[in-house]
């Protein structure tokens, strides 16, 4: 399908501008987006009162396939936490080594005429890694 990486590149960037501006809303302050480490990729950084947020957008269209946040599956978290880990050891993220961290998932679907946003805080506790 011509143009497909292209529409999912533009619907993702759409989808983690809607996200940063929800949490912003919700008293966050953006430390970082697409940060990268190598290989590995967290969407979106951010500090709030409770600690540092690691945050993964998945946006999507409206369909009947399976909720958004469900394609956050134990590969995607694993590469998430081994990122994160990556960005606190960094000059960038020791400031914040000693907070609370979170992994959280912002899902987003987009519909004809709305998005719908849905905020998971702490959608995933890494104890295996």
């Amino acid at each position: 399908m011509e143009g497909g990486d292209s529409n999912r590149q533009e619907l993702g960037k759409a989808g983690e501008d809607l996200a940063c501006r929800y949490l912003e809303g919700k008293g966050h302050r953006i430390l970082e987006r697409n940060y990268r480490s190598g290989h590995l990729e967290i969407d979106i950084i951010t500090v709030d009162a409770d600690g540092i947020h690691f945050v993964e957008v998945k946006a999507r269209r409206d369909s009947i396939q399976a909720p958004p946040q469900d394609n956050v599956r134990r590969t995607k978290q694993e590469r998430v936490v081994k990122a994160a880990l990556r960005y606190l050891k960094s000059g960038k993220g020791k400031p914040y080594g000693n907070l609370e961290c979170q992994f959280d998932v912002v899902a987003i679907t987009y519909r004809r005429d709305r998005a719908d946003i849905e905020w998971f805080p702490n959608a995933f506790i890494p104890i295996y890694y």
